[in-house]
C-alpha cells in the first residue's frame, strides 16, 4: 500500500514529504471547498429524480496537513508492506529425515542476483545468462562481481533461444562459430566453469553441434568446468540433437532438464511427476556415466485458463462472444467500437511445493543419484531448503 506520509518512530512526519504534503493539502483544501458550492447549489435547484438533503462534505473544523498524510494512502517514493491475503488452504507437510547430495546445482538470474544466499545448500550456482545477439557476437555477459557465492563454484551459462541464430554460429560456413568461441572462453576467465544451454539446435545441425561443443571443451581447458543442458528423453530419437552419450564424452557434467512434461500450450498437467521423472531418469542412467549426471527438478509451476479471450477474431467469432457474455452496451472511443465485460473463467494450475520437490529428490537419492539441481532460486517454496543437505561423500 502505497501513502503520502508515514510517521517515524518519533511519531514526526518525515521532513522531506512535508513540502509536498502542504501542496497536497492546499490542493485537496480548493477542491473541498468547490465541492461544497456545487452542493449548495444542487440543493436550491433540486432536480425530479434526486433529491439531496445536505451537503456532500462539510468543512467545521481546519485541516492540517498531517490530518491528510493520515488519512491518504498514495506518496510518491515511500511504500508500506502489502498486507497479504488470508491463505485459506494448507500444504502437505514434508515429514522424514533431509535428503543429501553430493552436488547441489541452482540457476540464479541476472537481475535477480538478491533471490540467492550464499548460506543455501547449493554446490554450484548457474549464472543465468549470457545470450548470442544477431550477429553471432556473446552479449548481456553477466558481472560476476555482482553475484557473491561464497564457497560455492560459480558457472557462466550461455543460451541461445533462436533455431535459425543456433543454426548460424555452430556452422562454420558462416564464419561466425571460431569469433564466438573465443568470446566465450574470455568471458569465461572470472568464472569457474562454462555451461551451454542451447535448447533449438536443427536437427539437421546436429554434427555442428557436437564438434562446437568439443571445441569449446578443448580450447576451455583443463582448469574449467564444462557443462550441457539437455532435455528430458525416455530414449534416444532418430535423430537426436542431444544424444546423451556423446555430449557426456565431452562435459564435466550433463544437466539433464527433467521438467516441462506439461507447458504452456499443452494440456493442463504436472511439471515433473514422479513417474515421468523415473522414465527420464532409467534412460539418462543407462547413457551418462553417474559421476557426470546431474538431474534437474523444478521450482515453478503453471496455470491453464479454460477460455482464452486475448487474440484477434473475425467480426462474427466476437459478435457471438459480446451475445453469449449478455453484452448491452456498446461504446465509441474516437470513433472505434469498444466494449467491456465480465466472464467466468476456470483455471487449473499444477506447482510444485516443498513436498513435491523432496518427494522427486527421495526418488532421485534411492536410485543413486548424487547430483541434482533446480531452476530456479527464488521460484521455490522456503521450506525447501530446510530439507536438502550437502555430503562429502557418497
Amino acid at each position: 500500500m502505497y501513502h503520502f506520509g508515514r510517521k517515524g518512530q518519533d511519531g514526526y512526519i518525515k521532513s522531506d514529504n512535508i513540502s509536498m504534503t502542504r501542496k497536497l493539502f492546499k490542493r485537496l483544501t480548493g477542491v473541498i471547498i468547490i465541492l461544497n458550492i456545487c452542493t449548495i447549489q444542487a440543493v436550491a435547484k433540486g432536480k425530479s429524480d434526486t433529491q439531496i438533503s445536505e451537503p456532500l462534505m462539510e468543512i467545521t473544523e481546519e485541516i492540517s496537513p498531517e490530518t491528510i498524510v493520515e488519512s491518504l494512502d498514495t506518496v510518491e517514493g515511500e511504500t508500506e508492506p502489502v498486507k497479504e491475503p488470508v491463505q485459506l488452504y494448507t500444504l502437505r507437510p514434508v515429514e522424514g529425515k533431509p535428503v543429501s547430495f553430493t552436488e547441489t546445482w541452482g540457476y540464479v538470474s541476472q537481475g535477480r542476483e538478491d533471490e540467492y544466499d550464499a548460506s543455501l545448500p547449493i554446490t554450484d550456482v548457474c549464472y543465468f545468462s549470457a545470450e548470442i545477439n544477431c550477429y553471432g557476437e556473446l552479449s548481456a555477459i553477466p558481472n560476476r562481481t555482482k553475484l557473491k557465492t561464497g564457497n560455492a563454484r560459480c558457472h557462466l551459462v550461455i543460451t541461445c533461444d533462436s533455431r535459425s541464430l543456433s543454426h548460424f554460429v555452430i556452422n562454420p560456413e558462416y564464419g561466425v562459430r571460431k569469433n564466438l568461441l573465443k568470446q566465450i572462453v574470455k568471458a569465461a576467465i572470472p568464472y569457474d566453469g562454462v555451461q551451454i544451454d542451447f535448447e533449438l539446435v536443427p536437427v539437421r545441425d546436429r554434427k555442428h553441434f557436437l564438434t562446437f561443443l568439443a571445441d569449446l571443451r578443448y580450447m576451455l581447458g583443463q582448469n574449467k568446468w564444462f557443462t550441457v543442458c539437455v532435455p528430458a528423453r525416455f530414449k534416444k530419437l532418430s535423430e537426436d540433437v542431444y544424444p546423451y552419450t556423446e555430449i557426456a564424452n565431452y562435459s564435466d557434467r550433463v544437466f539433464v532438464m527433467a521438467y516441462d512434461e506439461h507447458w504452456s500450450t499443452s494440456k493442463p498437467g504436472p511439471i515433473a511427476s514422479v513417474d515421468w521423472c523415473q522414465k527420464v531418469l532409467e534412460y539418462a542412467q543407462k547413457s551418462i556415466p553417474d559421476r557426470k549426471l546431474v538431474m534437474g527438478i523444478p521450482f515453478y509451476g503453471r496455470f491453464w485458463a479454460e477460455q482464452a479471450t486475448s487474440g484477434a477474431y473475425y467480426f462474427s467469432r466476437l459478435n457471438r462472444m459480446m451475445v453469449a457474455a449478455g453484452v448491452e452496451e456498446i461504446t465509441y472511443e474516437n470513433d472505434i467500437p469498444k466494449v467491456q465485460y465480465t466472464t467466468q473463467v476456470d483455471v487449473t494450475g499444477y506447482f510444485n511445493d516443498a513436498w513435491s520437490d523432496i518427494t522427486l529428490l527421495r526418488m532421485y537419492k534411492s536410485a543413486g543419484v548424487q547430483k541434482i539441481g533446480f531452476w530456479r532460486v527464488g521460484q521455490e517454496d522456503p521450506e525447501f531448503w530446510n530439507w536438502l543437505k550437502v555430503s562429502k561423500n557418497k
